[in-house]
């Protein structure tokens, strides 16, 4: 669902922080019945406010037939300015009364299951920005899978959702048969499905590691999310640089 200032559901200053900061891609997440993290009070936070920051498209078409440095680099870059955004908006929740905790970007806080505290992806489908494809990513349709995801849990009361609850990737195969560690299931995702049923994650970290090490450790690889249609179009829709 993509906002505009003209949204009078939620508060003005939202609104304009939203647009100041340029994410125009955004929406909350009801998340009452999840594990959450813990506010001040001991309570697990209820909502979360969910955003989206763009890929350079041009650098994510480069990258189909495997990572390359200004991929890594471009990772970094938007992983760096989602921290920044999402300690920002933080602050601003705090400055007015209100609890919120940022998500980290991109930190595995079980490395042993690879996974973080809490799935980016699951407060992004809540809040209706898009649906999981068969590469285990966020497809949204205005940048496709091409997008990093920001995070920020509060218990400011705002009109949530609606959620996403099917797939769009209809029978599209592209990113299953891309994937050269052969890691992707091909399922098409719905609610509640879970991840080892459409991503076979340690296969996918292990070919990672022993080919893409270079980059980040072999954090990168992106070649799935590169041959996805919905991000091929924003290639279309972009001038050249």
């Amino acid at each position: 669902m993509e906002l505009s200032a003209a949204n009078s559901r939620y508060p003005g200053w939202v609104l304009d922080w939203m647009a100041a900061h340029h994410i125009t891609l955004w929406g909350v997440a009801d998340l009452k019945g999840f594990s959450t993290p813990l506010d001040a009070t001991g309570n697990r936070f209820p909502r979360a406010i969910s955003f989206t920051v763009p890929m350079n498209p041009h650098i994510m078409a480069s990258i189909q037939s495997g990572p390359n440095q200004a991929y890594a680099d471009e990772y970094a870059r938007v992983n760096a300015q989602i921290n920044t955004l999402s300690a920002e908006l933080a602050v601003e929740f705090g400055q007015r009364k209100f609890q919120a905790a940022p998500l980290a970007a991109s930190v595995r806080s079980d490395p042993v299951n690879i996974k973080g505290d809490f799935p980016h992806k699951t407060a992004a489908t809540r809040a209706g920005l898009g649906w999981i494809g068969r590469h285990c990513q966020l497809v949204t349709r205005p940048h496709g899978s091409w997008i990093r995801l920001g995070t920020v849990f509060t218990d400011l009361d705002l009109p949530c959702g609606p959620p996403v609850d099917k797939d769009f990737c209809g029978r599209c195969q592209r990113c299953v048969e891309a994937c050269p560690a052969g890691a992707l299931q091909g399922r098409a995702w719905y609610p509640g499905l879970p991840r080892e049923e459409i991503l076979d994650v340690q296969k996918c970290d292990q070919w990672k590691k022993e080919n893409y090490y270079q980059f980040h450790q072999g954090h990168n690889c992106g070649i799935c999310s590169a041959v996805c249609p919905y991000g091929l179009k924003v290639l279309k829709r972009k001038r050249p640089d």
